[in-house]
């Protein structure tokens, strides 16, 4: 009886208004209400910009700096996966290399059956090479540079009938009637070639040591900063070849120097030379695998680089996440007890609407 007591004392006191009151706030409370269910559910203050307050500005400045650094950890994880096989890649060539600078000190005085083995062998090992220059990451060619999508040396199967390798073939046959300088100087000369049918590489990677520096890949890793990644097929990154006998990049020597020796017959032995362009071979193999190491040990360094900047990167995200989240996500616990009590008060808020719409002056009276 009291709180009908209470009703009929307000429809008397405030008749319609009253009623519109009660609508009102009741309105108010099932908006409220709404709120605190949809900050239940996503556990955000809201899904908007609109609906965060306060918090908007920190929300507008946090959320696209934690995108960037998202998209700098995948441009490091991206790039970390190719520089791991071109590391890879270059160890094997090392190897190869490094093998063959040791078989150069024993050819003179072999049995001429030896140079012919290790003649085939050489031709086996630049197939090989050339195979390791055309190393993939997914769709991806790693010492391609921007012109990832092509193989940097096209048929690296076919290399030994290519025009690089019967070109320094047809030099080291005349090495009886010219002698070994010139005969070096000519398998240099076929080397260095960026000519259409005589360079091994594709038509992008057969330019200028120059003209290639605009092909090498960086990614970006902050604001403003990016790290090259990579080391092309045809050209030296940081590192120098050394020696008179060298195109300026350890890659082209090391196929020479293989193309060379392939080419090298059991007849040639006693020739007049024969010692000498083995020499030659031998240094410029030397001087390009100490090239190639210091490239790789740079590749190395730089990969380890990206290491700590993705790390700090992933500590920085997280600290800017929790700025985020105090802006834009709700105490769940404490919502729910809102939730509870803004239930139970438009339940009684309904009751009492029900109550005083039930009262009329008749009954009243």
């Amino acid at each position: 009886m009291t709180s009908v007591s209470a009703a009929t004392s307000l429809y008397v006191a405030t008749g319609t208004d009253g009623l519109s009151q009660l609508a009102a706030q009741s309105a108010q409370i099932r908006a409220r209400l709404n709120i605190l269910q949809a900050q239940t559910s996503t556990g955000l203050v809201s899904t908007s910009y609109a609906g965060l307050g306060t918090g908007i500005a920190t929300s507008l400045a946090l959320a696209p700096a934690i995108a960037h650094q998202a998209a700098w950890s995948a441009n490091i994880d991206a790039a970390d996966g190719a520089m791991t096989a071109a590391g890879t890649a270059l160890a094997q060539m090392s190897s190869i290399a490094s093998n063959f600078y040791a078989q150069t000190n024993n050819l003179n005085g072999l049995n001429p059956s030896t140079v012919d083995s290790i003649a085939a062998s050489a031709r086996d090992a630049l197939r090989q090479f050339a195979g390791l220059l055309d190393t993939k990451v997914g769709s991806t060619y790693v010492f391609a540079g921007q012109d990832g999508s092509n193989p940097p040396v096209p048929n690296p199967d076919d290399i030994t009938s290519s025009g690089f390798m019967t070109q320094i073939g047809a030099a080291v046959a005349s090495l009886a009637a010219n002698g070994a300088a010139a005969t070096a100087a000519s398998t240099l000369a076929t080397a260095s070639s960026n000519a259409v049918g005589t360079s091994p590489f594709s038509t992008a990677l057969s330019q200028s040591a120059a003209a290639l520096a605009g092909l090498k890949t960086s990614i970006q890793v902050g604001e403003g900063q990016s790290v090259q990644t990579g080391i092309l097929a045809s050209a030296n990154d940081v590192a120098t070849s050394a020696g008179t006998s060298t195109t300026g990049a350890y890659t082209r020597d090391i196929m020479r120097a293989l193309a060379t020796l392939g080419s090298l017959s059991s007849s040639q032995v006693n020739t007049a030379g024969f010692a000498d362009l083995v020499q030659d071979t031998r240094a410029s193999l030397g001087n390009a695998i100490t090239a190639l190491n210091v490239d790789a040990g740079i590749m190395g360094d730089r990969q380890s680089q990206l290491a700590t900047t993705k790390t700090q990167l992933s500590d920085m995200t997280t600290a800017l996440k929790s700025q985020l989240s105090d802006a834009q996500d709700v105490d769940v616990a404490e919502t729910l007890t809102k939730l509870t009590a803004a239930q139970t008060q438009l339940q009684a808020s309904y009751q009492i609407i029900s109550s005083m719409q039930s009262l009329s002056l008749v009954k009243f009276l």
